[in-house]
């Protein structure tokens, strides 16, 4: 049967699709525009969004197993619950969800809610699912490089209580492992929780400290201004969006993004591998960027 996938062109979706392909599994992706869509050999490639309702129907068609990943939009709850509506007409019960850590202690925060009400209907609904809960992705952090470079200053307020960010390509692997262990599956499988987090949990001056080791030169932390923060993003984003971004850093600040006992070990079990730190990303974009033209 068929892996369906949502949100594969992104940074997360990309890595989902490759791991899927290197294990052998059979891999259909649903896209708006096929034609910019670019991925290995043997995926198939379905125009379509997830407010499409026909589109959905036919994406659905002989697919087994979803993996449904929702961008942060002013609609993600309708597009997630419609979503998971066709899917169970469509008699697709096996889904991997990408939900995010706290979900359900964060629910001031839009897109936080949102993933919980999701998780909730995979729940009450009877779907056979693993929720993954991801902590704030280190390839974020891609957005502010230019920043960290050209002003010393390591911008993203995540406070001092410590945040456990996670690679994508960790993410991305998880997934396809559960993706495939659903769909394998002889029976239905219960519902399950999966916490993904980074080997080591940071705050902002622990970030700042490591991009000075790696870069050679004081990088400072530019301080827990949620508030500074959403007036620069309202400068090129929606200011519902901005807004929305302040909460979540609020509660970075207030709260942190702390994993649980035993997240780091379980999940270097399932992967048979140590987890990416956010060293290893620096290091990689530092050497990338020192790279001549």
């Amino acid at each position: 049967m068929t892996i369906l996938v949502t949100g594969a062109t992104g940074r997360v979706g990309r890595h989902v699709v490759q791991q899927l392909v290197t294990r052998g599994a059979d891999v259909r992706v649903l896209s708006r525009d096929p034609a910019k869509a670019e991925f290995p050999a043997g995926v198939k490639v379905v125009k379509g969004d997830l407010l499409d309702i026909a589109s959905l129907r036919a994406a659905f068609s002989g697919v087994n197993t979803l993996f449904l990943l929702n961008a942060v939009t002013g609609d993600e709850f309708t597009q997630a619950l419609i979503t998971l509506n066709i899917a169970r007409e469509s008699g697709v019960d096996r889904v991997v969800y990408l939900s995010v850590l706290h979900a359900d202690r964060f629910v001031n925060v839009p897109h936080f809610a949102v993933k919980f009400g999701a998780e909730r209907m995979l729940e009450s609904m009877g779907f056979s699912a693993t929720i993954l809960r991801p902590s704030y992705f280190i390839d974020n952090d891609l957005t502010i490089k230019d920043v960290i470079f050209n002003h010393d200053v390591y911008p993203m307020p995540i406070g001092a209580k410590g945040v456990a960010m996670v690679d994508a390509r960790d993410i991305g692997e998880v997934a396809a492992i559960e993706l495939i262990r659903r769909e394998q599956a002889a029976g239905k499988l219960p519902i399950e929780t999966i916490n993904l987090v980074g080997p080591d949990t940071l705050t902002g001056p622990d970030v700042a400290a490591i991009w000075s080791d790696v870069l050679g030169r004081p990088i400072v932390y530019g301080g827990d201004d949620p508030t500074g923060f959403e007036q620069n993003l309202a400068t090129f984003m929606p200011r519902w969006m901005a807004y929305e971004m302040r909460l979540m850093t609020e509660r970075f600040v207030g709260d942190g993004m702390i994993p649980e006992a035993g997240d780091v070990a379980r999940l270097t079990k399932i992967l048979g591998r140590p987890l990416h730190s956010y060293r290893n990303f620096a290091t990689q974009i530092a050497a990338a960027a020192a790279k001549p033209i």
